[in-house]
């Protein structure tokens, strides 16, 4: 196997860099006694590497040495053993990255404030209160006491600490106006039916006695005054 270089236009790191990965080539996959040789050409001053014997007229230098087959088995070993270690680091750093990416999102869904409308307290809470305000004798104080009790429960659990204490401020602010702190019912207001009125007529009051008169006028004996 020859590898052709163009040495005249690469950097000294690129030729060792060269050198290296036929060295490598050389010893995974050559022959048992591979050996890297560099022919130099003196006319043109090209470059190669090969395995077996240098052409004639050219300068010849042994970059790699010829191995024993303990010594490749050794290398190709070694190899093996890098790139499983480099397989295991990459899926470490896979596994960590993906362990980082859950704990953010479940740092970010921490952070993230709840509704607690959609809590399953919330819906207990609901149902309970309907179940208070279907019994019967909420007209009663203990079935006041009960849905004010279930109604504080459920405004708890739907709306948070937060909407919480702010309908309770609401509410000692009603107390305050007059309110009532507990439910009730609303009033029912019975209309009677509508009557006819009867109107008695007034009995005729009965005249009192003249009692005397005078040029101009008559005074009954009651004092009322009459024509004359």
């Amino acid at each position: 196997m020859t590898l052709l270089v163009p040495v005249r236009r690469a950097p000294a790191a690129w030729r060792f860099c060269a050198a290296l990965a036929v060295a490598a080539c050389a010893s995974l996959a050559g022959p048992v006694h591979a050996q890297v040789m560099r022919c130099t050409d003196p006319g043109t001053g090209k470059v190669t590497y090969t395995d077996g014997a240098c052409d004639k007229g050219t300068a010849v230098r042994e970059v790699e040495s010829r191995k024993t087959p303990e010594e490749i088995q050794e290398e190709r070993a070694q190899a093996r053993e890098a790139l499983q270690l480099k397989q295991q680091r990459l899926q470490i750093e896979r596994q960590e990255a993906q362990q980082e990416a859950r704990q953010d999102r479940e740092r970010s869904a921490a952070r993230a404030p709840a509704d607690p409308s959609r809590s399953p307290e919330c819906a207990r809470s609901r149902r309970n209160l309907d179940r208070v305000a279907s019994e019967s004798g909420l007209g009663n104080y203990d079935g006041q006491a009960r849905m004010a009790a279930a109604q504080r429960q459920m405004d708890l659990d739907c709306l948070g600490p937060q909407g919480y204490a702010e309908v309770e401020r609401a509410r000692g602010s009603g107390m305050a106006n007059g309110g009532s702190d507990y439910y009730a019912p609303p009033a029912v207001v019975i209309v009677p039916p509508r009557r006819p009125v009867v109107v008695q007529p007034a009995l005729p009051v009965p005249a009192a006695p003249i009692s005397h008169c005078n040029v101009f006028r008559c005074y009954d004996q009651a004092g009322n005054v009459r024509p004359r």
